[in-house]
Order: C-alpha cells, then structure tokens, then sequence
C-alpha cells in the first residue's frame, strides 16, 4: 500500500518545496489519509481504470487513487506542486509511478488528456469547481463518473431537484449530463489551511443527454436567460433570446410550459423543449 501523506508530511513536504497553499488557487490541502482512502472507495475506480484528478496539490488524494490500481493523470496548474508530485510519487508508491502522469496546466483549459478518463476524482478548488465539472463533461465523452469534494453549498446546488431553493444554472446543466446526488460530508479539520465553508462530496453519474433537435449550447442558452432574472416569470425571462415576449410565449406553449412559469420549476427535459421550440422555423411564422 502506498505511504499516504498525514499533517506533518504535508507540512514537511510543502516547507521543502518552500511553498504553502495558495488563496489564488484555492488551495486547501487534504492532511488525513482516511478521508482521501474514503472518497478513493466512493469514487468506485480500482485496476486499469483511468482517472483524472484535477488540482492534487501535494498529492495526498492522488496516492489514495493510485492505491486503487487506477491509472492517474493529475491536472495542476500551480508550476512548483507539479513539478514535484512525481517525486513524491516515486518516493511513497514506487510500485505505483508507472501509472501516474502530471500535466501542468489550467484544468479549464484541458482538452486532451494521454488516455480517455473514465474518472474524475478530485478535492476541486473552491473557486472554479462548477466550471471546471462542466467542462470536463464537454470535453471528455469517455467520462462516466465525477467524484468531487466541494464547498457543501457547491454540491447541494449541483444536486438539487428542479423546485427547490438552490436548484439552479449549476443544477439544470449538472442534469444535462449526469444523475447527481450527493455522496458525504467532509470535516474542515481535514484541510490545511482550515477553510472557512464545510465541504461536502457529489457524485455524478453519466446519463445521456435529453432527446432533442436542439444543441447543448441552444439548451444552456435558455438555462442562463431563465435565471439571469429568477424572479422573473419566463414569459420576461427569455424575452431576450426569443426576440420578444411575445414570441417567447409562443415557444413556452409550444414546449407544453405556462407562460407565467419560473425557471426554478423546469426540468433539463424542460428546458430542451423550449430550445428546441426557439429553433423551430414555426415561431413567428
């Protein structure tokens, strides 16, 4: 089993490099090895799986995933922690470095990866957590599973049911590509520095997409226009990329969809309708 990193080696480790964790980046590195041993078990990866682990910081939950049996690419864009984490690696999971690779880049700026991943596995900056979920999603087909700790406000948003209070842009797009639910609490004392927020883990599991003519973009369009002004009924709402309240009253009846409905209350199903009756040559004719 791999020697996994607890307090004082992240703390020993981090005082080598002559670095700490970085506000910039939202670093918070994970110190207790049963927690990462625990999302490594939820995430369901084991031998000849390919994950991807975006932001590894000093690699705590990246020995957790190679212990698996898993084959790990690392996405970190912090110049000093990747040029390290092989090291670290070689050093603790020796049996292990053959199946470890790091990219040094923004993890939002990823689009090829050595090998398609079947996983994303990963303790996500608080900052960028949603955009880069998505845009993993879009980018890599082969993923089936997304595994991520998040700020517990974060995972509560992916997860919501249409109708509740923190179902929104996260929660429709979230919907478009997997099911959603989530997976666990995480304690603040397992993070150095101790944030502030509570973390909480999200499992998504790839689902396909609704059956319709419109696009991913033409769908996401509606969802952003629809809560751009939440309060606003949608007939208002999306008065602006029908052309006209009027003509967005027409495709909401065409889609099946009151009028005077919230976008708080639509299903990805629902909101696919409506793009779809956006693009179809019938409104305005």
């Amino acid at each position: 089993m791999a020697h996994l990193l607890g307090p004082t080696d992240i703390r020993h480790l981090a005082q080598s490099l002559d670095t700490a964790p970085h506000k910039k980046w939202g670093q918070n590195f994970v110190v207790d090895a049963g927690t990462v041993r625990r999302i490594a078990r939820l995430s369901g990866v084991g031998p000849g799986d390919r994950v991807v682990e975006v932001g590894p910081g000093l690699g705590s939950l990246t020995l957790a995933l190679l212990e698996t049996g898993a084959d790990v690419t690392a996405v970190e864009i912090d110049p000093v922690l990747a040029g390290a984490l092989p090291a670290t690696v070689a050093e603790r999971a020796p049996e292990d470095a053959d199946r470890f690779d790091v990219i040094h880049q923004d993890a939002l700026k990823v689009d090829a990866l050595p090998s398609p991943p079947k996983a994303l596995v990963a303790n996500l900056p608080y900052n960028v957590s949603v955009p880069v979920i998505l845009h993993f999603l879009e980018i890599f087909p082969t993923l089936e599973r997304v595994l991520v700790m998040v700020q517990a406000e974060v995972a509560d948003r992916l997860a919501a049911p249409p109708g509740s209070r923190t179902y929104g842009v996260p929660s429709a797009k979230a919907a478009w590509y997997c099911a959603v639910r989530r997976a666990g609490d995480v304690g603040r004392a397992v993070f150095w520095p101790v944030p502030r927020v509570d973390s909480r883990l999200v499992l998504m599991e790839r689902r396909e997409p609704p059956a319709t003519t419109a696009s991913r973009q033409e769908v996401f369009a509606v969802v952003d226009a629809a809560f751009a002004q939440r309060r606003k009924a949608l007939r208002g709402a999306l008065s602006g990329i029908a052309g006209s309240a009027a003509a967005a009253e027409a495709a909401l009846r065409q889609a099946g969809i009151e009028p005077l409905t919230r976008g708080e209350q639509l299903t990805i199903e629902d909101f696919s309708a409506i793009a779809e009756a956006l693009a179809s040559g019938s409104l305005g004719s």
